[in-house]
């Protein structure tokens, strides 16, 4: 694996993940400035999440039919242009339109850069290098809320939309000029779309990976999402700005992803993901603490637990795809993005039930489906 060739793939990562997630840090602010209630503010979250789970199977067939490549360049910049349209919104029904345009496009970028790394890299090494895709995202996740939460505080939330574009403009350019041809191209038969449906949930492994995705992303967006009001309210009482920076517990998961990827090559795919999951268990138990401190160190360790079966799941997919693997892995991410709106969505029950023991109760009980999913049926 040469690191030109490397490079391109990881800016995909980050370009498709700098703007999913970036309204999470300004959920409170959101709130407030538009007099909403946090289940309604919480749709710039969901909107975007279930955006793709409607799209990516289509954009998967779209990949198989006209390649790889070209499916990644042009939804790089079609993602940039939507974050520049979300710019100009005018109320939150406006903003949740246009988060809603960017997650319907961002699949032919993530997705699509998962089968191409299994297409193009030997598969010694598959792991290995989603792993560093996966660090890709991670930083660009980070970035994305950091970028947020500072120039919300300080110009506007508009002002921070338009930088995001920039960046997902200038992260295209790069995919489009380095990111090489992939060395062959499997033609899908016409018609071939619901045998292929047909075949890959008939397949176990599979379609406990579905399963498995569901579970990653449900948690991941119910823990990031609703701390961030559990640490605007007292006795923490932090600004937009500083959930903002909270995120920066993601950069743990970039350092460590690309390690645990050695890992995962030579120990294999199902002890990855359950040592994953326990530590996730143990570090959602430990943002429960009264310290700040701890929190975010339950936090840095449940997201780097999220990355590591992510990179886990998604190297699963490719690799129990006899064929058609874009749209393998555009199913993994509908079943992966339908989870993430559930747990943009079902917290805030959990919220006004019990606050945030409730919605931790809630991760610990979906982490404990993972580890069973890996344990008896991988």
């Amino acid at each position: 694996m040469s690191r030109p060739r490397a490079f391109p793939v990881v800016v995909a990562g980050f370009s498709a993940f700098l703007d999913l997630y970036a309204t999470q840090p300004l959920l409170p602010f959101l709130a407030r400035t538009f007099h909403a209630s946090n289940f309604a503010v919480s749709l710039t979250v969901t909107a975007p999440t279930l955006a793709v789970a409607l799209a990516a199977p289509a954009v998967g067939r779209l990949a198989d039919r006209v390649g790889l490549r070209r499916t990644i360049v042009l939804s790089s910049f079609a993602l940039a242009l939507a974050t520049a349209l979300g710019a100009t919104a005018g109320s939150l029904e406006q903003l949740i339109f246009w988060r809603f345009a960017q997650g319907l496009v961002s699949p032919g970028i993530f997705s699509i850069a998962i089968a191409y790394i299994h297409e193009e890299w030997p598969a010694a090494k598959a792991g290995s290098a989603t792993a560093a895709y996966v660090g890709g995202t991670v930083v660009g996740g980070f970035t994305g809320r950091a970028l947020t939460g500072v120039l919300t505080s300080a110009v506007s939330w508009q002002s921070s939309f338009a930088m995001l574009s920039v960046l997902n403009f200038a992260a295209a350019a790069i995919i489009w000029w380095r990111l090489p041809e992939e060395r062959r191209r499997v033609k899908v038969a016409d018609g071939s779309a619901a045998r292929m449906f047909a075949t890959h949930v008939r397949n176990r492994l599979l379609l406990a990976t579905y399963v498995a995705g569901f579970c990653i992303l449900c948690s991941q967006i119910a823990m990031f999402t609703y701390v961030t009001f559990h640490l605007a309210a007292p006795p923490f009482g932090l600004s937009t700005a500083a959930l903002g920076w909270i995120f920066a517990t993601y950069l743990l998961g970039a350092a460590v992803t690309p390690v645990a990827g050695l890992w995962i090559d030579r120990f294999g795919l199902r002890a990855a993901f359950i040592v994953a999951v326990a530590v996730g268990i143990g570090a959602a138990a430990l943002t429960l603490a009264p310290s700040l401190t701890l929190i975010l160190a339950g936090l840095a360790l449940f997201g780097t637990s999220v990355f590591v079966t992510q990179a886990v799941a998604s190297s699963h997919v490719a690799v129990n795809a006899a064929e058609g693997r874009g749209f393998a892995i555009g199913l993994y991410a509908t079943c992966y993005y339908v989870g993430g709106s559930v747990g943009s969505a079902v917290p805030a029950l959990m919220w006004g039930a019990g606050g945030w023991p409730a919605c931790v109760a809630f991760v610990v009980a979906v982490q404990l489906v993972m580890l069973s999913i890996a344990g008896l049926l991988w």
